[in-house]
């Protein structure tokens, strides 16, 4: 981890993004992949989105620890897809959290995958726990699925209480030039013309969510769907685990329709629409 300040923000500590929702992550300026890490704390429960990888659990956890939370606090480790980027340090979590009724939280087409990186903890489907997890308080974070977006199993987190939608790799980013909060100059909402900056801009911070989509999102179709739903969703920020926090609605609104229009998406861009297997060729290889 590099020392960064930006925008004021001292990138080295946790970041509170709204009351009790906290950024837990990292800055490296070498780094074209920011992952996102994200705790909310609720009374003296704690609940850990997305933890990240291995190699980063020391800076995940030094950034936990300086919002007064102790580990044995955590009583959920909540994972919206099975990718090492977020669940890597699973057992890192486990050894220091020491609690027997520490939960491991994901869709059940996840926790297939994510038992394979030596989970100890019982392992709680979203469907068991009717697609919500609720706090003592009774504060309560809603699961919303979305499909292949990227992975099977994905879905999205909306918490009522603060606004925030944790939308997993979907408003993510892939650049260099990184932010913790989303900053899109005014001359830049309804720019159509991504391929030739009229401002003469070196890196659009537009291109950079839409081409990671592109190559992240397995199609254009589950990209969609996965908008569809979230859009039925009465959020007010959004949080991704990779990328920038967006929490200008103007912006937002910029985001969806740029991703709704997007072409190329995944297999979309190596395939013709009417693209169709060529079974003779086929059967002439196996004869």
């Amino acid at each position: 981890m590099s020392s960064a300040q930006k925008d004021g923000i001292d990138l080295e500590r946790s970041v509170e993004i709204a009351e009790g929702v906290y950024w837990v992550g990292y800055y490296d300026e070498q780094a074209g992949l920011h992952c996102n890490p994200y705790l909310i704390v609720d009374n003296d429960e704690a609940l850990v989105i997305d933890g990240g990888s291995r190699p980063d659990f020391a800076t995940v956890m030094m950034k936990i620890l300086q919002t007064g939370i102790a580990p044995q606090q955590i009583t959920g480790l909540l994972y919206q897809h099975y990718d090492p980027d977020l669940c890597g340090s699973i057992p890192n979590f486990e050894d220091i959290i020491k609690k027997d009724d520490l939960r491991i939280i994901s869709d059940s087409a996840n926790l297939m995958f994510i038992r394979h990186y030596s989970v100890s903890s019982p392992l709680l489907p979203i469907s068991r726990i009717n697609f919500q997890y609720e706090f003592s308080s009774g504060r309560t974070l809603q699961f919303i699925r979305t499909p292949y977006s990227h992975s099977g199993g994905s879905f999205v987190t909306f918490d009522s209480h603060s606004g925030i939608l944790f939308s997993s790799d979907l408003f993510g980013s892939l650049g260099l030039e990184w932010e913790l909060f989303f900053n899109l100059p005014p001359e830049c909402l309804d720019c159509f013309q991504l391929s030739n900056c009229p401002e003469k801009r070196s890196i659009c911070a537009i291109n950079d969510i839409l081409n990671f989509h592109k190559t992240v999102m397995p199609s254009a179709k589950a990209l969609k769907y996965a908008l569809e739903q979230i859009s039925k969703v009465p959020f007010t920020t959004i949080a991704p685990q990779h990328g920038s926090i967006i929490n200008d609605r103007q912006a937002i609104r910029y985001v969806f329709e740029q991703l709704i229009n997007l072409p190329d998406v995944g297999i979309d861009g190596l395939l013709d629409d009417d693209y169709k297997f060529n079974f003779n060729r086929l059967k002439e290889r196996l004869n």
